[in-house]
């Protein structure tokens, strides 16, 4: 048996860095990761995905050239394989950095394998069996797979196996119309594809407001994009070189490709947890408390495995407050986090706090302010108008509750709003600061000087 002062199981985007602060203490730590260092965000996320994202925007940039005087001659084309490749080098840096990082660590061994719990303080991984007094989980989640009928037979792609496409499909019909599913949607018929959206929801991305989730079908559907909210009984079949996609009440979609991003599932079933004693909630995220600790002492869950925010952010900010207060006598919680986060179409979406249906239900007096982009100077210069930006706060507290900022740059202005709640600014501080102009966030405290009670 092998002993460690701390064993840590996946290499997202939490453990390694908190392996790391214990290895520069002189603390034995050992690194197990069964595939990729790095996680998600460095190999099928964040990544990849917004390399992509920008080879995207570069095409829709250049076909729309014309509306700013820039003329090209002949049609835009797009090679798909040069495409992947940019995309893959970014992910191939990343997770050699990490690579050369960790092996100048001399008190860190990073293991490849599969490790599972044999008992509370001790998991086998290669044939061999490691303890530890502490053991952080950071094994993160992979694409759900609904089980729709005859999706079995057909050969589907997910958020992970799209990125490997190398040839542009004739027709790609997303399932799913949240985060993941909007961002590859209009990507893809960026890069010229034809491209269906199908939502089992009566909206897209549902978490947001009804107006935000409008505006982001308006945005996607301005594009070409088909979309079919409040889809029944979606079904898969095989039909000559392509795919069937039978939906109820509609003729039957005829796809060259499907890609199925119904959400994600925490790589929680194969670790033996049970052997160990940790509980998980009935979706198999690990149950934690406000430091992050299991049910079981000394064992931690970071990350998207935890069920506290699927982000790589948030899985950062995990590394922070354990690190803070394991190694540095903090006292720092999960539930002080602000909630933030982005969709990344174009324009994107910023977040932070509560959204307007969420603060109205927790009985406050909620003030509302709402500008459209067409009202702001930098979209109009940009010729970017689409969306909107809104502003909640509490009138009796006069507490800025929530934003979300859908237009241009929305996913950088929104950090003006995410700062002032972290720093517990009220917003009549914050409207009387002096932002530079021309910019997006220079609208800020133009929009509290309009916030009314709703």
């Amino acid at each position: 048996m092998k002993t460690y002062d701390a064993i840590f199981i996946g290499a997202g985007q939490a453990g390694p860095f908190l392996a790391a602060r214990m290895a520069e203490k002189g603390m034995k730590v050992a690194l197990i990761e069964r595939k990729y260092l790095g996680g998600t965000c460095v190999n099928a996320g964040c990544m990849p995905t917004k390399t992509l994202v920008a080879s995207a925007r570069a095409a829709h940039v250049a076909r729309t050239g014309g509306d700013y005087g820039v003329t090209i001659s002949g049609p835009i084309g797009i090679d798909m394989k040069v495409v992947r490749k940019r995309a893959e080098t970014v992910t191939m840096n990343a997770r050699n950095g990490l690579t050369g990082w960790f092996s100048g660590m001399k008190t860190m061994e990073v293991i490849y394998g599969h490790a599972t719990f044999t008992g509370a303080r001790t998991v086998e991984v290669n044939g061999e069996v490691l303890t530890a007094p502490q053991i952080f989980l950071n094994v993160g989640a992979r694409p759900t797979i609904p089980d729709f009928p005859g999706l079995a037979d057909i050969d589907y792609l997910t958020s992970t196996s799209i990125i490997q496409l190398d040839a542009l499909p004739r027709h790609l019909v997303v399932i799913g119309g949240s985060y993941i599913g909007l961002e590859f949607a209009q990507m893809y018929r960026r890069f010229g594809a034809e491209v269906t959206v199908v939502e089992r929801g009566p909206k897209l991305a549902s978490r947001e407001d009804e107006d935000v989730s409008d505006a982001i079908e308006e945005i996607i559907a301005s594009e070409g994009i088909a979309v079919h909210t409040g889809a029944e009984n979606i079904a898969f079949a095989k039909a000559g070189d392509g795919i069937a996609v039978s939906i109820s009440g509609m003729q039957d979609i005829e796809a060259s490709h499907v890609l199925v991003a119904t959400g994600r599932t925490p790589n929680t079933g194969d670790l033996g947890l049970d052997k160990a004693g940790v509980a998980t909630d009935k979706r198999g995220f690990i149950t934690v408390d406000d430091r992050l600790m299991t049910n079981v002492e000394g064992i931690y869950a970071l990350g998207d495995c935890n069920g506290h925010g699927a982000f790589t952010h948030t899985s950062y900010n995990d590394f922070e407050i354990a690190a803070a207060n394991l190694l540095d006598g903090g006292d720092r919680k999960v539930s002080s986090r602000i909630p933030a986060y982005a969709l990344y179409i174009d324009p994107p979406l910023g977040r932070a706090g509560m959204t307007e249906k969420q603060a109205r239900a927790s009985g406050r007096k909620v003030v509302v302010s709402k500008r459209p982009m067409s009202r702001v100077g930098r979209a109009n210069e940009r010729g970017e108008t689409k969306g909107f930006m809104k502003i909640v706060a509490d009138a009796e507290t006069q507490e800025i509750l929530g934003a979300a900022f859908l237009g241009i740059e929305g996913d950088e202005a929104i950090h003006g709003i995410i700062d002032a709640m972290n720093a517990g600014t009220t917003y009549p501080v914050l409207q009387w600061s002096v932002p530079i102009h021309p910019t997006v966030s220079e609208l800020i405290p133009t929009i509290i000087g309009d916030l009314k009670p709703v």
